[in-house]
């Protein structure tokens, strides 16, 4: 897909991107604090040589003193550091701040998952990965962040760091290798280069750092910020519908789930803060390593980085869906917690309720997924991680009861995803991404759309002939529209057909019990 094609996202104004940064409005917004801005703009203050969130609770600079940015990043590679007051590490991770790019946001989902963190690592690579040059990666990059690749990549890394500072009791050397540092040195490095002081400098000297590989037990603690509305309510509820026995418990507002990485086994906690307007995640892991990709996983589930308001303000022009919108303005998509692991619900899902499929991926995690030493259970009810692809693709499934066909998708699953490791990670347009995984065999259309959905985290992605979304468009049409019919409707719901999705799929569930 040419560059072109991919600016259909309506996020015009002061913040589209670098070529749009108008400085007076910027300004304005930091005067009156506005909270609507905040993940969206930073502001560069020339006499500190700080940059700020446009919340930030410092007394304004002078307007000939400011530069603004669309992203951290962009900042930080003009020289500015972060601010110790307003803390641009808690700002939302808004998925407008990824300007109008869809090769840009699948590039910062990969970033993300560290992509360019390790020795091995390069620019080229990750350009090869979604599918252009190296040159017009960075070039996309400065233009809808006004930073490189490398430069977002090192920032995500200073600021989770800072974070980790901040909110845990983490030792300095955990912290270093947790937020990708390769070494310690390097690390306390870039800590004096940029904030002119070792990073045990920016810790309260109240707080005592806990003894190292104490987090498998302990665990640490960190708040993940979202722009509001955010429909908490709904995304339980779809939790709770689909929580696999032994893998995931629900009990009142706080969602927990076993974590399996790297033959590693742990468990997550997930506490709403609305008055905070973030999630509190408490995760248990024995390697500090993992937390980076662990975070990330939580931030998809959840769809953190979502700026729903302006989703919600495109896809309100269309008739069918103005109403949908009205009536559940914070809707989010919900993601998967592991590219395999959704592959696999989706298939087990086929033909089927929802509680058949859970009852199914209970009984496949009983069959071969790996048990949780009691020491690291953080409840009684979370004693089983869902298995790898490895281990379905060595397990014996003649006595599980499914239909042969979809007991040989399953394993073609496991194959394909044993022979390439990033199946389900961000690659090319939705287009490429659903004929990669319909490649697989017993994976259709509507699967591989939904796994795009869901797993790729693709948000055009958009099960046409799902039977949910023909009831739920019938519900404001009258008449239950044919898959066609709603997929040329559809296409003026680009780039954000899965918001679409959703919100067609809680008509239907309203509706219908």
């Amino acid at each position: 897909m040419s560059e072109n094609r991919e600016r259909r996202r309506p996020e015009g104004g002061i913040i589209a991107g670098m070529e749009q940064l108008d400085p007076k409005p910027c300004y304005r917004a930091l005067k009156t604090r506005d909270a609507r801005f905040d993940g969206r703009l930073f502001v560069g203050v020339t006499s500190t040589g700080v940059y700020c969130r446009p919340i930030c609770p410092a007394r304004s600079p002078k307007f000939e003193n400011c530069r603004f940015f669309p992203s951290a990043a962009a900042a930080q590679e003009a020289g500015f550091r972060p601010c110790l007051r307003c803390r641009p590490e808690t700002a939302p991770d808004l998925g407008s701040w990824r300007g109008t790019s869809n090769t840009v946001s699948r590039g910062l989902a990969l970033i993300g998952e560290g992509a360019l963190d390790g020795e091995e690592a390069s620019v080229d690579a990750l350009a090869e990965r979604l599918g252009i040059g190296e040159r017009q990666l960075r070039r996309l990059f400065q233009q809808h962040l006004g930073a490189s690749p490398i430069t977002v990549a090192q920032t995500r890394r200073v600021l989770f760091a800072k974070q980790l500072i901040h909110d845990t009791r983490l030792p300095m050397a955990e912290i270093a290798m947790a937020s990708g540092f390769g070494s310690v040195r390097r690390f306390n490095e870039t800590f004096q280069q940029l904030f002119r002081r070792p990073p045990s400098a920016l810790r309260r000297r109240a707080i005592s750092a806990l003894p190292e590989g104490s987090v498998g037990e302990i665990g640490v603690t960190v708040r993940l910020s979202y722009r509001p509305p955010y429909d908490w309510d709904a995304m339980l509820a779809f939790l709770r519908a689909r929580a696999i026995e032994g893998v995931e418990w629900i009990g009142g507002d706080v969602y927990s789930r076993t974590v399996l990485q790297d033959g590693l086994t742990g468990t997550v906690e997930i506490r709403h803060l609305p008055g905070q307007t973030s999630f509190s995640a408490t995760i248990r892991f024995p390697s500090v390593r993992a937390l980076p990709a662990i975070v990330g996983r939580i931030r998809r589930v959840f769809d953190l980085g979502a700026d729903v308001a302006a989703i919600g303000a495109h896809l309100a022009q269309d008739p069918w869906l103005a109403p949908l919108i009205a009536e559940r303005p914070g809707l989010r998509a919900p993601g998967g917690w592991d590219g395999f692991e959704l592959a696999v619900r989706a298939v087990l899902g086929q033909q089927v309720s929802i509680e058949a499929a859970c009852k199914l991926g209970s009984r496949l995690t009983q069959i071969c997924g790996t048990s949780l030493p009691p020491g690291q259970r953080s409840r009684p009810e979370l004693c089983l991680a869902f298995p790898s692809a490895a281990q379905v693709a060595r397990a014996d499934l003649s006595g599980f009861g499914m239909p042969n066909a979809r007991k040989e998708a399953l394993m073609a699953i496991a194959q394909a995803a044993l022979s390439d490791p990033s199946l389900f990670q961000p690659q090319g347009t939705v287009e490429e991404t659903v004929a990669r995984l319909r490649a697989i065999r017993g994976i259709g259309e509507w699967t591989a759309h939904y796994i795009a959905l869901r797993a790729v985290r693709e948000t055009d992605a958009f099960p046409a002939s799902d039977i949910g979304l023909l009831r739920g468009a019938a519900i404001h049409v009258g008449t239950r529209p044919s898959p066609a019919v709603l997929q040329d409707r559809a296409e003026t719901w680009r780039p954000w057909r899965a918001y679409a999705a959703q919100h067609l799929w809680a008509a239907d569930a309203a509706a219908h019990g």
